[in-house]
C-alpha cells in the first residue's frame, strides 16, 4: 500500500502528492467521499456509466421509446448507474470483511428477482 502523511492548509486544503496524482489519472476536479471514518479522493470519472449506454438504451428502445421520451429516459437511467456500482461495491466490501449480511459472490452480485 502506497502511503503519505500529508499536510492541511490553514483553508482546509491538501496537495495530492504528483505519483499519486500522475498514477491515477486526476484531471482539474476531485471526488470526494465520506465512507465510515474516511475520506476517499479519487479522480471524477466524466463517462461515468457510459460502459452500460448500449443496454440501457436497447433496453428502451425494446420499451418502444424514441425521440425525445427516448433521450429523456436514457439521461434518468445513466445517472442512476454510479450510485448504483457504488452500492454493490460497498456490499462487497462489507462481505469480504465479513460485515453486514451477505454470504456469497452471487448475494452481493446475483441477478435481480
Amino acid at each position: 500500500m502506497n502511503k503519505k502523511i500529508l499536510s492541511i492548509s490553514s483553508k482546509r486544503q491538501i496537495t495530492i502528492p504528483q505519483k499519486f496524482y500522475q498514477t491515477l489519472g486526476f484531471g482539474d476536479e476531485a471526488e470526494c467521499v465520506m465512507r465510515g471514518n474516511e475520506l476517499i479522493i479519487r479522480p471524477v470519472k466524466t463517462a461515468a456509466g457510459g460502459e452500460f449506454a448500449e443496454q440501457i438504451l436497447a433496453e428502451l428502445i425494446a420499451e418502444g421509446l424514441s425521440g425525445e421520451e427516448l433521450l429523456s429516459k436514457f439521461k434518468e437511467k445513466q445517472v442512476q448507474i454510479r450510485p448504483a456500482v457504488e452500492s454493490m461495491l460497498s456490499d462487497a466490501e462489507n462481505a469480504a470483511q465479513g460485515k453486514g449480511e451477505f454470504a456469497t459472490y452471487d448475494d452481493v452480485f446475483g441477478t435481480e428477482d
